[in-house]
């Protein structure tokens, strides 16, 4: 885990992770959250809308922002206040994302970080893209 302090951050500094989303991660998001839809659950049902399997849910996909934000950039001194989150194109348990942002913005009033930030499968196509709002706490 980082620890970055707010006046060793500089615009243009950036980190990436891999993750590759299993099953497990699958059915822990929709027990926690209660999210049944049968597009993340039901392969007949996906198919018959169009999709190869069960689609990944948008959400679980946009969490490994928070995952950027808390290890990584900054790290342990993040506090997130806002992700505007768009997604770009669908998720499939198996696949293996690269999480990558960058520093786009710092507001010294506020301790506030702007993070570009994007999701790109094993393929390299882009997923999700992301406008991170992160304070970094003293």
């Amino acid at each position: 885990m980082n620890t970055y302090k707010y006046e060793n951050i500089y615009v243009g500094l950036s980190h990436s992770f891999q993750v590759r989303v299993d099953q497990k991660e699958q059915d822990s998001f929709s027990n926690i959250t209660g999210d049944v839809n049968p597009l993340h659950r039901d392969v007949a049902f996906a198919k018959k809308k169009g999709y190869e399997d069960c689609v990944v849910f948008g959400m679980l996909t946009a969490s490994y922002y928070s995952t950027l934000a808390g290890v990584y950039l900054p790290g342990e001194n993040s506090l997130i206040h806002g992700v505007d989150a768009k997604f770009l194109k669908p998720v499939f348990v198996g696949d293996t994302l690269t999480v990558e942002g960058k520093v786009s913005e710092k507001n010294d009033t506020y301790k506030l970080l702007i993070i570009k930030a994007s999701i790109r499968n094993q393929d390299g196509e882009k997923v999700s893209r992301a406008t991170i709002r992160v304070g970094v706490l003293e």
